[in-house]
């Protein structure tokens, strides 16, 4: 029997291999980068459906090259190319592990390593976790508070972020922020997710909350159920690759922990720099669910329940490496001139260089060290109704639309035959009856000269189309409607009305 296709891993309508952000994405299977006449060469995909790219030295506008998978070669002709350009490889999973990174080789100097590796032992590293720490907390406290409207869990991380300052070990430092992060995720348990009304029938329930951050699999974030879980485990994984090039841009070892205990194959001065932006990631992906509808498409499931994100979509994300990276560069220059004050050195000797933010340059000049931050790109903005991408601006495609508004029609006109059958409608009715009676007996009995129906139609009703609606409803005491169908000669108003329409048509 011949093999079918379980999991589609492309879309035809992906892009070509162009940089988007500075980054470029490839995965599949026969996953190629090598150099071939100075150029780059890269190539991926799946049978027909496989592409490939060649970059020039000059004019490329490459700063990140992501690989997702792990089937192909990688040359070291390209590894020197990439270094070459100050471009960054970094290789993931698509459940969130970072696998490998290189980038640019800096010049590094032995007493800073020292300097990290003895700091738990000077209370360095209890200060610098404080201040990282307390940066989180509070980006925490604003995204519950402003955000997600929860100002009981905002308080609450207020208290633990206070407490953070008579912290005075790491431990105690850790139970502080533990106990924030329990109630931060606690808010973010109802937040709804949506997805095109089309996918509803194959989208299980425990998808459609965000719910806990602990996943049923492994007692921890990892692996995890749901398809909001799975979108903050692949952008934490593009943090840490971000925050791993950035310290040893710095001659920093991202091994050695300054918070994070040092454990097998982990960088956890890597997972101590990038606290501070974890709030930022998350904003990002509450915006995206709370925004936009998520197709079904972009995520499967595996036999285990674990929900991973399909390799277009996981390139998607992989475009936002530029903005983390832009946000951890000053912190991880600030944890670096920390830990160089503790050095004994003479007293000339600078403090480290600022490669990833310039800022030394900048002030040089008389300009603002401060680097200017950088938006994430926008979410794809996607039907609601099918999935399909549309622009900004509208919630359906062309076709949905039309399906949309009919029901929308069909469901106003039952409510209001509905609302017509109540009985303040019905009161309403009968008063303006009542009301409308009264005046035709009035009418009938005044004695007003009467015009005929032949001088109504051919002298006033010409005439009425240069009188406004709003005029005709405060003459005649109407609604808008029927006013506008006396203006159209749709309506023949009552006799009683000509003689004041023949004076405010000036006849």
């Amino acid at each position: 029997m011949a093999a079918s296709a379980t999991v589609s891993q492309f879309r035809q309508s992906r892009n070509l291999l162009t940089p988007r952000h500075g980054v470029i994405t490839i995965y599949g299977y026969g996953i190629t980068v090598h150099v071939d006449r100075g150029h780059l060469i890269l190539k991926d995909g799946i049978g027909r459906d496989r592409h490939e790219a060649r970059l020039p030295r000059v004019g490329h506008g490459l700063r990140r090259l992501v690989v997702i998978g792990f089937d192909g070669f990688v040359s070291l002709g390209a590894l020197r190319w990439l270094a070459d350009q100050d471009a960054a490889f970094v290789m993931l999973e698509r459940d969130g592990s970072v696998l490998a990174t290189t980038g640019p080789v800096r010049p590094s100097d032995a007493r800073l390593r020292r300097a990290q590796a003895l700091a738990g032992t000077n209370k360095v590293a209890l200060n610098i976790s404080k201040k990282l720490v307390q940066q989180k907390l509070n980006a925490q406290e604003q995204l519950a508070r402003e955000t997600l409207r929860d100002f009981k869990v905002a308080d609450l991380i207020a208290t633990n972020q206070a407490a953070v300052n008579e912290a005075q070990t790491i431990e105690g430092l850790r139970l502080f922020e533990l106990r924030a992060a329990l109630a931060y995720w606690s808010s973010w348990r109802n937040v709804p997710i949506s997805f095109p009304k089309k996918d509803l029938p194959r989208v299980p329930q425990h998808w459609q909350r965000f719910g806990a951050r602990i996943s049923p699999l492994t007692g921890s974030p990892r692996l995890s159920v749901n398809p909001p879980n799975a979108m903050l485990n692949y952008l934490y994984a593009i943090l840490e690759s971000e925050t791993r090039l950035a310290a040893a841009a710095l001659g920093l070892d991202p091994g050695i922990g300054l918070m994070h205990v040092d454990t097998d194959a982990r960088d956890s001065l890597a997972c101590d720099l990038m606290e501070p932006i974890r709030p930022l990631v998350d904003a990002y992906v509450l915006d995206w669910i709370s925004r936009e509808a998520i197709p079904r498409e972009w995520f499967f499931e595996e036999r285990d329940g674990n929900c991973r994100l399909m390799a277009s979509f996981a390139a998607r994300l992989a475009e936002t490496a530029s903005t983390w990276g832009r946000a951890v560069a000053p912190i991880a220059e600030w944890v670096a001139r920390e830990l160089w004050s503790s050095v004994q050195k003479p007293s000339r000797k600078r403090q480290p260089a600022t490669r990833l933010t310039q800022s030394n340059k900048r002030e040089a000049k008389g300009i603002s060290g401060i680097l200017p931050t950088q938006a994430p790109p926008k979410p794809l903005r996607m039907c609601r109704g099918c999935g399909a991408p549309i622009i900004y601006g509208k919630n359906f495609c062309s076709s949905c639309g039309v399906d949309i508004a009919r029901d929308e029609l069909i469901k106003s006109a039952k409510r209001g035959r509905i609302a017509a059958q109540s009985s303040e409608a019905q009161a309403r009715r009968t008063k303006t009856q009542r009301r409308n009676a009264k005046a035709h007996l009035t009418w009938a009995k005044s004695g007003q000269p009467k015009i005929s129906d032949e001088v109504y139609r051919n002298e006033i009703q010409p005439h009425l189309a240069g009188v406004t609606i709003p005029t005709i409803m405060s003459a005649l005491n109407v609604c808008a409607s029927y006013a506008a169908d006396i203006r159209r000669s749709r309506r023949v108003p009552h006799p009683r009305h000509w003689e004041r329409l023949a004076s405010l048509a000036k006849v």
